[in-house]
């Protein structure tokens, strides 16, 4: 479902993400439980990608043309099951059920219980990997499909994040676009205290990657670097965007303590009077 738009529509698209902030609240309210930090930081990302970038059929998640999206930072499934929702994969009211016994949206997501999820995620430091792997099987099989990849920031502190890095390198992995959602904060406390991870832009520059250094919110910026990423050949690209954890609503952004924490039922109506 790659948008019909000629040019980005931008308002569209900022208007989605606010879509998508809401509908993750909501489910999270719920659910009582799960990410809020990082799934809001990184709807923007996630709203160019399945509005505007991605080629993709939800009436036929299976498309083999299809463009693939890997949530590495997987317990920011929420994002993800918005998106999903608003492509028409499956139908809105289904967010209801997150977290809950037998649904299909998983705390983490789980290819093998819900459709337009690729692969199953949440073990932090793998997806890259798997990206990669996607990738190049796309090229010995001559498709056009390219490869999404969405990263934490605290997740870049894997090892086998920079094991992925040099392989896509040397296999010159132009069909794949991995985004960092770089709020800076992870469970355990502010990235560069736990264990810092900057300069960004210098280290996957150094691994031989083109490297894009955005604001995360600016969904102008998003859609320009998405747009040079497809002209990039022989190399791999790092989009790397600078968000804000808990981006959209003023009590949650940038508090380390909603990383993992669901919004109580009056916290969910203030915050809809924000977004709303």
């Amino acid at each position: 479902m790659k948008t019909d738009i000629a040019k980005p529509d931008i308002d569209f698209l900022r208007e989605k993400a606010g879509t998508l902030r809401v509908e993750i609240l909501r489910m999270l309210t719920e659910a009582g439980s799960g990410h809020t930090g990082g799934s809001l930081s990184a709807a923007d990302i996630v709203t160019a990608l399945y509005f505007y970038k991605m080629n993709h059929k939800p009436e036929n998640p299976a498309w083999r043309d299809r463009d693939r999206f890997i949530l590495s930072k997987g317990h920011a499934a929420p994002v993800l099951y918005a998106a999903l929702a608003l492509s028409g994969y499956f139908d809105r009211s289904l967010l209801k059920t997150l977290r809950k016994i037998g649904s299909p949206l998983q705390g983490h997501p789980c290819s093998k219980k819900l459709p337009g999820i690729e692969i199953s995620t949440g073990s932090l430091g793998q997806g890259l990997s798997i990206a990669n792997g996607i990738a190049m099987g796309l090229k010995i099989d001559g498709l056009p499909s390219r490869v999404y990849c969405l990263l934490g920031d605290g997740e870049t502190q894997e090892g086998q994040v920079w094991e992925a890095a040099m392989t896509a390198s040397h296999y010159k992995l132009d069909n794949l676009c991995a985004i960092i959602d770089n709020n800076g904060l992870q469970i355990d406390g502010h990235c560069c205290n736990v264990m810092c991870i900057e300069p960004l832009v210098q280290k996957w520059e150094a691994f031989g990657w083109n490297v894009i250094d955005i604001k995360g919110h600016d969904m102008e910026a998003i859609v320009r670097a998405l747009d040079e990423a497809g002209t990039v050949k022989s190399k791999p690209t790092m989009i790397v965007a600078r968000t804000i954890k808990g981006k959209g609503v003023s009590f949650f952004e940038g508090k380390v303590e909603y990383h993992g924490l669901a919004p109580t039922a009056e916290e969910l109506e203030k915050a809809l009077k924000e977004l709303v």
